[in-house]
């Protein structure tokens, strides 16, 4: 295995705006890094499973998988539109009350996100099972997965901590920015 390409390939992946995290960028701007931090525990854990589940299940998968993106697409799309438009008419003129950022809304965020549905269904199948069949060495592999996958996902909490001030600043304008974001990901779905 060609270690080099497989930890560029999880950082590139991983690390570069998605739906996941736009939505903490959104979570650290609209209720504060607490917020995002649980978004992101829920998140996390559900990309470790989602890893987990395209480790045991590959092989069934491949068969359905056609069938399986189709809906995901479909589904991941028209959530990605609805969480742009609920960040584009969020009301900034009035306090935020903490409806958003929570663990179940970062658990459940991995299962439509297109962008890490896709990862997961091709990471292990392609960089680790051709060399590593090994149940300890798949295992790690989950796992090393996983914390790449946390590491882009704090990366982003710090960010918005970092910029704060000056999303507050500009709060509407950081809202349709990101609203149109997640808008052209949901697209790009379907390109």
């Amino acid at each position: 295995m060609n270690i080099t390409s497989f930890l560029i390939y999880c950082i590139i992946i991983t690390f570069t705006p998605g739906p996941t995290n736009i939505a903490i960028l959104s979570t650290v701007h609209n209720f504060g890094a607490k917020k995002a931090m649980e978004y992101t525990y829920g998140a996390t854990i559900a990309f470790g499973l989602l890893l987990v589940i395209s480790t045991l299940l590959n092989t069934i998968l491949m068969t359905i998988i056609p069938k399986i993106l189709i809906v995901m697409q479909i589904i991941g799309s028209f959530y990605m539109f609805y969480l742009a438009y609920q960040i584009y008419k969020m009301d900034t003129s009035k306090p935020t009350v903490n409806q958003s950022g929570t663990f179940k809304s970062g658990f459940l965020m991995q299962f439509l996100n297109p962008k890490v549905v896709l990862f997961t269904m091709t990471v292990i199948p392609s960089f680790i099972m051709p060399h590593y069949i090994a149940m300890p060495t798949v295992t790690l592999s989950v796992i090393a997965i996983t914390l790449i996958g946390f590491l882009a996902f704090i990366t982003w909490v710090l960010f918005g901590t970092i910029f704060k001030e000056f999303l507050q600043k500009h709060k509407k304008a950081v809202n349709v920015m990101m609203a149109l974001f997640l808008a052209y990901a949901a697209i790009e779905i379907w390109m």
